[in-house]
């Protein structure tokens, strides 16, 4: 049987005083306190994605002495594959 009540002034006041006749010899263990709800946090925005030019920015135009046309026969020059018009 499992009666609950709540310690004051150093007794134990149960919520039903009749569950146990005078002078029953009873044993008393706390119930662990339930923590308060907590109020749902708003999650944190995410920063809008940076675009591929933002991302590489730092190293546009860092490129010096390539052909003026390296851009569009990039294959070329690295594979050796035949030159785009």
């Amino acid at each position: 049987m499992t009666v609950r009540g709540k310690i004051k002034n150093g007794k134990v006041l149960l919520d039903d005083p009749r569950a146990f006749p005078e002078g029953t010899e009873v044993e008393v263990r706390p119930v662990k306190q339930r923590k308060p709800a907590r109020k749902a946090k708003k999650p944190k925005a995410k920063p809008a994605p940076r675009s591929l030019a933002d991302r590489l920015a730092n190293f546009i135009g860092k490129a010096k002495g390539l052909p003026p046309d390296a851009s569009v026969n990039h294959d070329h020059y690295i594979y050796g594959t035949p030159k785009r018009q």
